[in-house]
């Protein structure tokens, strides 16, 4: 049994695959599917930010060299989305395109796949890079928790300080209206 597939009943984390190369897409889907994840599919780059703004994805799978929008150029208009700046871009690119993976890098891609792979490192990357995923979701969540558990604590340090200010002045006006002896 696979240790990277989810449990039974359970749903996987959705990979959008982008490649013009149908075969290749085809094959990739079929494997990964076999490894427990959801797949989406998408035959260019323009129609991968579609299915992204369709229904969202744990992590995109594409292709370096596409036309007329590159690996590159999706990885760009995915890091220029607010609501994608953390969505995990995996590219796979050529030995021949050396220029592609620095290109890939400097425009947000979290790894570049040279070919030809084995198809078990690529499987093993994917997992990694959901993981930090994973642990950079719940980072955020952690720290909204404990945002919003100061903002709390700020509250009820202001109303407590304001009542203390106002028994003070109470006391003081009592203070006043007391005789001395």
């Amino acid at each position: 049994m696979d240790p990277h597939a989810p449990a039974p009943g359970r749903i996987g984390p959705r990979i959008l695959v982008v490649s013009q190369n149908r075969s290749h897409l085809a094959v990739l889907a079929r494997r990964l599917r076999a490894e427990g994840y959801q797949i989406a599919a998408a035959d260019s780059g323009i129609a991968a930010i579609a299915e992204l703004h369709r229904a969202p994805a744990d992590l995109v799978l594409s292709e370096l060299v596409m036309v007329p929008m590159s690996g590159v150029e999706l990885t760009r208009a995915v890091r220029g989305e607010t609501a994608w700046r953390d969505l995990p871009v995996m590219l796979i690119a050529g030995r021949a395109e050396p220029d592609g993976a620095v290109r890939a890098y400097a425009a947000g891609a979290d790894d570049v796949i040279l070919k030809p792979f084995f198809f078990e490192i690529l499987a093993a990357r994917i997992e990694r890079r959901l993981a930090s995923a994973h642990a950079l979701r719940q980072l955020r969540e952690d720290n909204a928790t404990l945002d919003a558990r100061v903002v709390e604590r700020a509250i009820e340090l202001g109303e407590l300080r304001d009542r203390y200010l106002a028994s003070e002045a109470e006391r003081r006006r009592l203070a006043t209206l007391m005789p001395v002896r």
